[in-house]
């Protein structure tokens, strides 16, 4: 077997022994990763209107200040009110 070939055989080297390795997992942190990313991915039609991540972030923040400034303080009715 060449080297090129045996490079990209699916098998341990002789030295090795699969029992040395553990149980494989597959996805053992994909759940963890999940939880700590924040990442989030936009739908194509939105993405075409941002730029780059500094454009998402200050539309964002200007719409979180304007939902903000709109709020209107709920007042309770009371005799006194009416």
């Amino acid at each position: 077997m060449k080297k090129a070939e045996q490079e990209t055989a699916d098998e341990l080297s002789p030295e090795y022994k699969r029992s040395d390795f553990g149980e494989i997992v597959r996805g053992k942190y994909a759940k963890k990763i999940k939880e700590e990313s924040n990442v989030v991915l936009l739908e194509p039609d939105v993405a075409q209107a941002f730029p780059n991540d500094e454009a998402v972030n200050k539309a964002l923040r200007y719409l979180l200040e304007l939902a903000q400034s709109s709020v209107r303080l709920k007042v309770p009715i009371t005799p006194a009110n009416s």
